[in-house]
C-alpha cells in the first residue's frame, strides 16, 4: 500500500510563513557526531587546530547569504548525503578562540591601564542559579541555557578593578553575517541601558572580579549565540576573542508573559514543557491502546538536532523569534518529502530497510542519528511524527502535547465530507473510495497567541507534521488555531479545512444507481473525530478533549459549524439532501480478543418502530491498515433477518485465527462493512466498524535500587502469544537520565514460549524516571512495556553522573525461556 496521498492544496491560497528554499547549502566543515562526554576546556583546546589557535582569520568559515541558515538545496534526496553544518556555523568572523576560564592570562605588553578581561564565568552550571531559574536545568548540557526574556548572571575576571570611568559592552552574535537591525548582532552597553529589551547592570564589583545581571529581549531569536565581551577606557580598548566554550543558547519562555508563548498555568509548564515522557493513545474508539513514549528532550545532542533542522530548512536566523514561522517549519522538517527532513513515512507494511514505526520507543534515537548523519532516518507513521514534533517544540520552549483523534478522516478533495461509494448490492467500491477515515490520528497542539489572526484564537494551535496534503506546495500543517475549527471558521489560517475535516467531518455514504450515477443513501453524523484524547497534566491517565475541537456532537452549534464549514467545501449543497426513515438501528460489537485467537463478531439489529420489519444485511470483512485503507474482502456473510416491532436480533460472524492470520497488517486491525436495506420502507443501513486484535505487555522488573552512576539492572519478560515462531526479534531499550537508545537482537522465539532477559543501565540523573522497551518482528510487533524507576542523586549530593551514552548501540543478547 502506498503512503497516503500527496493532494493538493487544501483550502484558499494563502500567505505562507516559515517556506524558504531554493539557495543551496554547502558548509565547510561536518558536525561533530553524537554527544560525547564533555571534555574540560583545555582538552578541547589541545584538541583545535594550528589555524584555530594561531590565525583568527583562518579559523572561521566564509560568510553566506546574509541572514539565511545553512539551506539544503531541492535536489538531496533522502538517500544522497547532504550537506550538513559546520561545528562552528553561525559564528561572525572574530579572532580565533582561546581560553578564558578563571586564571587565564593575557599580553602582559599591552598597556599596563588597560581594562581587559582575563576570562568569564556565565555560571552555567546545571545545578547553579542561571539554569534552576531559567528551568533548564534538566538539560545534559554544560554551556549556558536560558529563556528569552528573563535575566540571568555572569562574572567577568579583569586585569584591573573596575571604575566607574570604564566602558563595558557585552555582544552577542548569530549567523553568518550579524546584523544590528536584524537583531542577529546584539550589543548591550553595560549599565547604559539597552534596545529591544536587552540591558546590563552592574550587580558587584570587588576587586577584579566585576559580576552582571544581564536582561534578554522576549522577542529575541532562538538559537545558539557566540559571546564577546569589549571594553574601553583612557588606555584603549580591548576585545575579548569568542571562545566556544562561551556559547550560548536560547529559547522560548513560556514563563515569561511578555512572550508569545506564555503559559500562565505552572502545571501545564511542568506537563507540557519539561516533561520528558508521555502516553501516545492508538487502536480504536472501543479498544483504546497507549505506549509510553520517550521524548528526551533534555538529553545531550538532543537541542543541537532540533536547531539543526532550522538551519537544514535555511530558516533564515530573523524568523527563528517567531514561534508560529518555527512551527511552520518544524511541521515540515519532521517528515521527509520535498526537504530530506528526520523521519521517512511508510505506510506499507514493509520495513526491512529500516525500523518498522511501532518499534521506536522515543525520540532521542531518531533525532541523533539525523543530526549525526545527515540522511532521513526510516520509517515513521503518525504516531512517531507527533512524538519527535513533542520533542523538538518543548526542546524549543513551547507548550506542547501529543494529541490522539479516532476516526479521524482524511479529506482528499477539500469537500469536508467523508464520502463512501457502494455499488448496487452495497458493497464497497474501494477504487472510488479515496477519502479515508483512519482508525486513530496523531498530532500536537501548542501554546501560543496568534498576533497574526483577529483577537479569540489564541491558545491550542495545531501542528501535524504527518504527511498527508501539502500546504502551500508543502507537506506540513499549521499551526491552526483550535477555536477556528470548533465554530468551522476554515477560513483561518493555516491548513483549517483539512484539519475541520479530521475532527468533525460527516461520513456520506453514497449508492450507485442502474443507470450509473450515485445517490446519498445514508448521512452518518457522529462518527468522524468521536473521541480525541491527550495525556492528562501531572499523571499517566487519559483526558478527553474532544470539546475543545467541537461542540457537543448534535447540538446547534455543532451542526452550525459543520454546515459554516461546508458552505465553503467543494459540495456546499450537501446538506440540502433529506435523510430517509430510520426505525431500524443497527449495532456492532467484537470481542477484545489477543492476536492469535478466535474471535466472533456480532451485528445487533433493533426494530424501534410498532410493525413488523425485514431487513436484508450483508457483511463484509476485511484487514485494514490503520489509515483507513483496508484489504480484499477475506469473509462475507448474508443473511435476512425478520424483526417483530421492538425486537432485537443477534447475527454472529465467528472468524478462525486460521483465516486471517495470513490476511493481517500492522496493529492487527481488521474492517467490518456493515449493509442492508428494509424491505417494508426505503432505509438503507450501512455502517463500517473498526476494531483490533490486542497485543501482549513486556513486563519490566527492576531487580535493585537504582542510584546516579551506579549499575541497575532490569529484567524483561515477554510471552509470545501466537502459535508461531518468532523471527529476528528485536528488542529496544530507552528512558531519558538512565539509558541512551540500546537496540538488542535476540534471534527467534518459538510459539507460545515464555522468555526472560535482564539488562545493566547506569542512571546519569536523579528523580522519577521511566525505562521504555518495545519487541519488534515481523511477525509480531506493537508490543511495548514502561517501569518507573526513582533514581537517588550519587553520594555527596544530588549533581548528575558524568556518564553519558553514546547514542544508541546495539548487542545480540542470549535469552532464557
Amino acid at each position: 500500500m502506498p503512503a497516503p496521498s500527496s493532494g493538493t492544496t487544501t483550502g484558499s491560497p494563502r500567505s505562507d510563513v516559515g517556506r524558504w528554499g531554493g539557495n543551496p547549502w554547502q558548509p565547510l566543515m561536518t558536525p561533530s557526531p553524537e554527544p560525547e562526554p564533555e571534555p574540560d576546556r583545555h582538552a578541547r583546546q589541545r584538541r583545535s587546530s594550528f589555524w584555530a589557535r594561531c590565525c583568527g582569520c583562518c579559523s572561521c568559515q566564509n560568510t553566506i547569504d546574509e541572514d539565511r541558515g545553512p539551506e539544503l538545496g531541492g535536489d538531496h534526496g533522502s538517500n544522497s548525503r547532504p550537506p550538513r553544518p559546520s561545528p562552528r556555523d553561525g559564528r561572525p568572523n572574530s579572532p580565533a578562540p582561546r581560553p578564558n576560564s578563571l586564571g587565564s592570562t593575557v599580553n602582559t605588553a599591552i598597556q599596563e591601564g588597560k581594562l581587559m578581561v582575563t576570562g568569564v564565568d556565565l555560571l552555567s552550571s546545571p545545578s547553579g542559579q542561571n539554569r534552576q531559574e531559567h528551568h533548564t536545568d534538566e538539560f545534559e548540557y554544560k554551556e549556558l541555557i536560558i529563556r528569552r526574556g528573563q535575566p540571568f548572571h555572569m562574572v567577568l575576571f579583569l586585569s584591573r578593578p573596575y571604575e566607574s570611568s570604564d566602558h563595558v559592552t557585552l555582544e552577542l552574535f548569530i549567523g553568518n553575517n550579524p546584523e544590528v537591525g536584524k537583531g542577529t548582532h546584539v550589543i548591550i552597553p553595560v549599565g547604559q541601558g539597552g534596545s529591544g529589551g536587552w540591558s546590563a547592570q552592574v550587580t558587584k564589583s570587588s576587586g577584579k572580579n566585576l559580576n552582571l545581571q544581564v536582561h534578554t529581549s522576549p522577542n529575541a531569536i532562538i538559537g545558539k549565540f557566540q559571546f564577546t565581551v569589549r571594553t574601553r577606557s583612557e588606555a584603549g580598548e580591548f576585545q575579548l576573542p569568542c571562545d566556544p566554550c562561551n556559547e550560548i543558547y536560547i529559547l522560548f519562555n513560556p514563563w515569561c508573559p511578555e512572550d508569545l508563548v506564555y503559559v500562565d498555568r505552572e502545571d501545564w509548564r511542568q506537563e507540557y514543557v519539561l516533561n520528558e515522557c508521555g502516553r501516545i493513545y492508538y487502536g480504536t474508539e472501543a479498544q483504546i491502546g497507549e505506549r509510553t513514549w520517550n521524548y528526551g528532550q533534555f538529553d545531550h545532542g538532543v537541542l543541537d538536532a532540533c536547531l539543526y533542522i532550522l538551519d537544514r530548512r535555511g530558516m533564515p536566523y530573523g524568523g527563528r523569534r517567531d514561534p508560529i514561522s518555527v512551527c511552520r517549519v518544524v511541521s515540515a522538517m519532521v517528515n521527509s518529502l520535498d526537504d530530506s527532513g528526520i523521519l521517512i513515512g511508510n505506510w506499507s507494511g514493509e520495513y526491512s530497510r529500516g525500523t518498522n514505526p511501532s518499534a521506536w520507543v522515543g525520540s532521542v534515537e531518531i533525532l541523533l542519528s539525523y543530526l549525526r548523519t545527515g540522511f532521513s532516518v526510516p520509517y515513521g507513521q503518525c504516531w512517531v511524527f507527533a512524538g519527535v514534533t513533542t520533542t523538538v517544540l518543548r526542546c524549543l520552549g513551547l507548550a506542547t502535547r501529543t494529541i490522539t483523534n479516532f476516526n479521524s478522516a482524511h479529506d482528499t478533495d477539500t469537500s469536508l465530507t467523508m464520502d463512501i461509494y457502494f455499488d448496487e448490492n452495497m458493497k464497497p467500491l474501494e477504487h472510488l473510495n479515496h477519502d479515508s477515515v483512519w482508525n486513530f490520528h496523531v498530532w500536537n497542539d501548542c501554546w501560543m497567541k496568534r498576533p497574526d489572526l483577529p483577537p479569540g484564537f489564541d491558545g491550542w494551535q495545531v501542528v501535524d507534521a504527518t504527511p498527508q496534503e501539502t500546504s502551500s506546495g508543502i507537506f506540513c500543517c499549521g499551526p491552526c488555531s483550535v477555536e477556528s475549527i470548533k465554530n468551522g471558521l476554515v477560513y483561518m489560517k493555516y491548513d483549517a479545512p483539512f484539519i475541520f475535516a479530521e475532527v468533525n467531518s460527516d461520513k456520506i455514504y453514497w449508492q450507485r444507481q442502474g443507470d450509473g450515477s450515485f445517490k446519498i443513501v445514508y448521512v452518518e453524523e457522529k462518527a468522524i473525530g468521536s473521541l480525541v484524547l491527550t495525556k492528562a497534566v501531572g499523571s499517566n491517565m487519559r483526558e478527553e478533549v474532544s470539546h475543545i475541537y467541537k461542540h457537543p456532537e448534535g447540538s446547534e452549534a455543532e451542526r452550525k459549524a459543520v454546515e459554516t464549514a461546508a458552505a465553503h467545501g467543494s459540495k456546499p449543497n450537501v446538506y440540502a439532501i433529506q435523510d430517509s426513515a430510520e426505525d431500524v438501528a443497527l449495532k456492532v460489537e467484537a470481542q477484545d480478543v489477543v492476536m492469535g485467537q478466535d474471535l466472533t463478531i456480532c451485528v445487533v439489529l433493533t426494530n424501534c418502530g410498532s410493525s413488523p420489519r425485514t431487513v436484508k444485511l450483508h457483511l463484509y470483512l476485511s484487514v485494514t491498515f490503520y489509515t483507513g485503507v483496508s484489504g480484499s474482502v477475506f469473509k462475507e456473510s448474508k443473511k435476512e433477518v425478520v424483526l417483530a416491532p421492538g425486537a432485537s436480533e443477534r447475527t454472529a460472524m465467528p472468524v478462525a485465527y486460521k483465516e486471517y492470520r495470513v490476511h493481517l497488517v500492522d496493529q492487527g486491525a481488521m474492517l467490518l462493512n456493515v449493509s442492508g436495506h428494509v424491505k417494508e420502507n426505503t432505509q438503507v443501513l450501512a455502517k463500517q466498524h473498526t476494531f483490533r486484535l490486542r497485543t501482549p505487555d513486556l513486563t519490566l522488573t527492576l531487580l535493585q535500587a537504582a542510584v546516579v552512576g551506579q549499575d541497575c539492572e532490569v529484567q524483561i519478560v515477554f510471552q509470545n502469544p501466537l502459535p508461531i515462531t518468532l523471527t529476528n526479534v528485536v528488542f529496544r531499550l530507552e528512558g531519558s537520565g538512565l539509558q541512551s537508545p540500546k537496540t538488542l537482537n535476540a534471534g527467534d522465539i518459538e510459539g507460545n514460549k515464555r522468555v526472560t532477559l535482564r539488562q545493566t543501565f547506569v542512571p546519569v540523573r536523579p528523580g522519577s524516571r521511566q525505562l521504555i522497551a518495545s519487541l519488534d518482528s515481523p511477525q509480531l510487533s506493537q508490543v511495548h512495556g514502561v517501569i518507573q524507576v526513582d533514581v537517588a542523586p550519587a553520594a555527596g549530593g544530588r549533581g548528575s553522573s558524568d556518564t553519558r551514552g553514546n547514542g544508541s548501540s546495539e548487542e545480540t543478547i542470549p535469552i532464557a525461556s
